[in-house]
């Protein structure tokens, strides 16, 4: 075991963030180039782009739930989680480099589907990242004590993952989003196979857990009402985000620069929608990954990781209200997409610290795999939801939506309980 890891020191939380960066860096690509190259370069509409979409939580209904519960009781390479952190990366990096080349895929397997394809390959890439994201959480829980130390690896996690989620949109922006999937298809192969061979997992969870709990005064079994409350606040969150990362797009391109959602565009209107969602986006993730370590982790030491949890999704919900009343210029919704970035900043870090802890820790695979059906069904509404959307006469109802969904959430994040918090 390296001493950083002994230590548990901030460059060992660095190192232990990378998996879950390379698998968030993924998830950025998708964001900013998945809709906008189906929707400019190959024609989609919005309805058929959320079809595309649909594959990610489909994939991670059964991907993450099964790779969590075979990643608890495996051992293989010295780990864990390891391998699916290794085969996941590698197919991930993979499928994003297939997504500038789906019409070259479409005529050499010699069929006419284009949508088909970018459905396989969503598939696929979704899949991928649902077999490696799991672990990778799952990881940092292995790792670390219950308490302060294990929600100081979340929200590092996040920092990290958020700086480079930031540096994505930015590449995507002023260079360009097809650079940005090269670059992508790198960095997610690196990130995801290098560190995992300097970390080591603990051999015993079961022993572990019972160390843990010994030290820390924390019960150790499941508590299945206060998971499924959980599960349930998050669902409502997931609902709204993942439909502001579908449909933002439209909303781009028809409210903000006033074009048809199907109207064929000159290359430099294609590229300054490419940018102004790149832009959006790298706001967004600039929040989210500056806020976690800075502000959230400090806040939730004096209030709780419930209550500032809470208080985030609700400020996420009035951002998305504002964006129906004043966002209707690139200016000003940039500066709104900063004020959504505070839930978002809390979105990715606490629940997972807030969920692990209630929780069986020698179980801890699956029900990451159990929570993540909580975004993932959200998702898969929120992709179904495009033939809706498009029938609407504008798309400012993405952000109706969004806002009703995360305020639904803030609600119930009301009737969570408060887990104590030890060092």
């Amino acid at each position: 075991m390296l001493d950083i890891q002994k230590n548990l020191s901030k460059s060992f939380f660095t190192l232990l963030s990378l998996p879950a960066t390379a698998m968030g860096f993924a998830l950025c690509v998708q964001i900013a180039a998945l809709s906008w190259i189906l929707n400019t370069k190959y024609g989609l509409n919005i309805y058929e782009i959320g079809y595309v979409w649909m594959a990610g939580p489909l994939s991670g209904i059964f991907g993450q739930v099964i790779i969590g519960l075979i990643s608890d009781n495996v051992w293989f390479l010295n780990g864990r989680r390891k391998p699916f952190i290794l085969i996941g990366g590698t197919i991930a990096a993979l499928m994003i480099l297939a997504l500038p080349h789906l019409d070259v895929i479409n005529d050499s397997l010699g069929i006419d589907s284009i949508i088909g394809v970018a459905i396989t390959v969503a598939l696929t890439l979704d899949l991928a990242i649902n077999v490696s994201f799991n672990p990778t959480r799952s990881l940092i829980a292995d790792v670390t004590p219950v308490g302060e130390i294990r929600t100081f690896g979340y929200t590092w996690m996040q920092t990290i993952s958020g700086f480079f989620g930031v540096l994505a949109y930015l590449i995507g922006a002023f260079i360009s989003n097809y650079h940005l999937i090269y670059i992508g298809a790198v960095f997610v192969f690196l990130a995801s196979v290098i560190p995992v061979f300097f970390i080591e997992e603990p051999r015993d969870l079961e022993q572990k857990a019972t160390s843990n709990t010994k030290e820390n005064t924390i019960q150790q079994e499941t508590n299945w009402i206060e998971f499924l409350k959980i599960c349930f606040a998050h669902a409502f969150t997931w609902l709204g985000v993942q439909v502001m990362f579908v449909y933002t797009f439209a909303y781009i391109k028809v409210v903000i620069m006033g074009h048809g959602v199907t109207e064929e565009l000159p290359d430099a209107i294609n590229n300054q929608i490419g940018f102004n969602i790149g832009i959006a986006f790298a706001i967004l993730n600039t929040v989210g990954f500056l806020l976690p370590s800075l502000v959230l982790e400090p806040l939730a030491k004096k209030i709780g990781r419930v209550r500032t949890h809470m208080s985030c999704i609700f400020i996420m919900a009035i951002g998305y209200a504002l964006i129906l009343f004043a966002g209707q210029t690139t200016a000003s919704f940039f500066i709104l997409m900063a004020v959504v970035g505070i839930g978002w900043a809390a979105v990715v870090s606490l629940p997972f610290a807030i969920m692990s802890e209630v929780v069986s820790e020698q179980r801890m695979g699956l029900f990451m795999g159990l929570f993540n059906l909580s975004v993932v069904l959200p998702q898969l509404l929120a992709s179904g939801l495009g033939k809706f959307i498009q029938n609407q006469n504008s798309p400012s109802v993405i952000f109706i939506i969004s806002a009703i969904s995360l305020a639904i959430s803030a609600v119930l994040w009301l009737f969570v309980k408060e887990q104590k918090q030890t060092a």
